[in-house]
């Protein structure tokens, strides 16, 4: 492996990053690294988990002037927690080499950003629809902006975003260096960066296998009403130590995660109808092992990287590969090993084998505990069944040597035994004369 020295970073930043326990480059950031930090365009395609966010941020920080006391970079994410994560990072690496960013996303007072607008950040981070708030309110200036970096540009599509991103794009200086980084490259997004982009390098980096080697995952069949039971059985047995369970809508977040609480499991929600400072407060809790398990939307299944999580379940089945490696991607980080369990009822088997297609991979399948003693019992009882009719036989009489050897199932299926009715004999047409 590549250490990020042989990579050109410098050393307060390599310093920075032996602190944190990082010392050599992943795939991707060997790779994107030397092409972000030449200036060219970059189309860059990963899976979650692989170590993105320092692939762009490191040359990025490197490149921006610290004495210029404007915007220089941006750097664009779908949701909330991802701008974040990122902006985390950025505060620890920018401390040292002097360069301010500044986190901009829905859900905070404005005011407030604005007041920190106001002492000139280098990097800003941020999701659309803030930035574009800004922008229209004269508050954020992005003229001299000449690295751009669209995360996860694949879920901006999907959520919509793409029309937010283009009108972000043409407020940026000319010069500007474009990078998209992405799990998949729809044809918007390639269409996205034929428009924008000028002769790109593309750099794919095929790791599903990879990122997905170091969880065991496990389909578990079952039905809709047992799906609860199912799910607090497997949380008695394995005992995670955290645990996020997904599911597809806010709603059945909450149904699910009132019925675990109503059980006494330590359980929160993570949706979109939260506040910022709920969503913050209960990932903190979650973060301090105050909570064992946490129930979310595909909100929660990109660009969290929370220390600790041993389980995924997949409550509702993900549509597509890309949301289930997303969403299992919670766990395995860092080299530590997880596990993701995926319930699929009688209907949902389509959508299993579009995820197992998609991973390239045979998912194994498992019944409950519950399941095994079910069958045990069933296997029990037939068992008794099989045992009294076999005592039943050995009790019967044996036939005389007299008797018809075709005994009882003999039934008088041939004219010598049948008898004849109504006084008429084989033969006789008129009866008694």
């Amino acid at each position: 492996m590549t250490t990020f020295k042989e990579l050109g970073s410098s050393e307060p930043i390599c310093r920075v990053l032996r602190g944190r326990g990082i010392s050599e480059a992943t795939p991707v950031q060997e790779q994107a690294i030397p092409v972000v930090r030449s200036g060219r365009d970059a189309v860059v395609q990963a899976q979650t988990g692989t170590g993105k966010t320092l692939a762009f941020l490191l040359p990025i920080l490197e490149k921006i002037k610290p004495q210029a006391e404007v915007a220089q970079a941006l750097i664009v994410t779908p949701t909330r927690e991802l701008a974040v994560q990122i902006a985390k990072v950025a505060a620890v690496i920018g401390d040292a080499v002097g360069i301010r960013s500044l986190v901009l996303f829905g859900g905070q007072d404005i005011e407030r950003q604005k007041q920190k607008l106001h002492r000139h950040p280098q990097l800003i981070i941020g999701t659309p629809g803030r930035l574009l708030d800004h922008l229209r309110r004269h508050t954020l200036d992005l003229s001299q902006v000449n690295k751009i970096v669209l995360d996860e540009a694949d879920e901006m599509m999907r959520l919509g975003f793409i029309e937010d991103v283009e009108a972000l794009l043409r407020t940026a200086a000319a010069d500007r260096q474009l990078m998209l980084f992405s799990a998949t490259m729809p044809d918007r997004i390639r269409a996205l960066s034929v428009r924008y982009m000028t002769d790109p390098v593309q750099v794919e980096v095929r790791s599903e296998h990879v990122t997905l080697d170091a969880i065991e995952q496990v389909i578990l069949d079952t039905t809709e009403e047992q799906k609860i039971d199912q799910l607090c059985a497997c949380i008695n047995q394995d005992n995670p130590y955290l645990a996020m369970v997904f599911c597809h809508t806010k709603q059945r977040v909450h149904m699910v995660t009132m019925a675990l609480a109503a059980r006494g499991y330590l359980v929160d929600e993570l949706h979109g109808d939260l506040s910022q400072v709920q969503r913050a407060l209960v990932l903190r809790r979650f973060r301090k092992a105050e909570l064992q398990i946490l129930c979310a939307t595909d909100i929660a299944a990109r660009g969290l990287d929370i220390e600790g999580v041993t389980h995924v379940f997949n409550y509702d089945i993900p549509h597509d590969a890309e949301s289930y490696i997303h969403r299992i991607g919670r766990t395995g980080r860092a080299g530590q090993h997880g596990k993701a369990i995926t319930f699929v009822n009688a209907r949902q088997y389509d959508f299993l084998r579009r995820i197992e297609s998609g991973i390239r991979s045979r998912i194994r399948k498992e019944h409950s505990e519950r399941h095994r003693r079910h069958k045990e019992k069933q296997e029990k009882i037939l068992q008794e069944i099989r045992e009294k009719r076999q005592a039943k036989k050995k009790k019967n009489k044996p036939l005389s040597k007299y008797a018809n050897r075709k005994g009882s199932s003999h039934r008088g299926r041939n004219d010598r035994s049948r008898r004849v009715r109504s006084g008429k004999r084989p033969g006789n047409r008129g009866g008694r004369r």
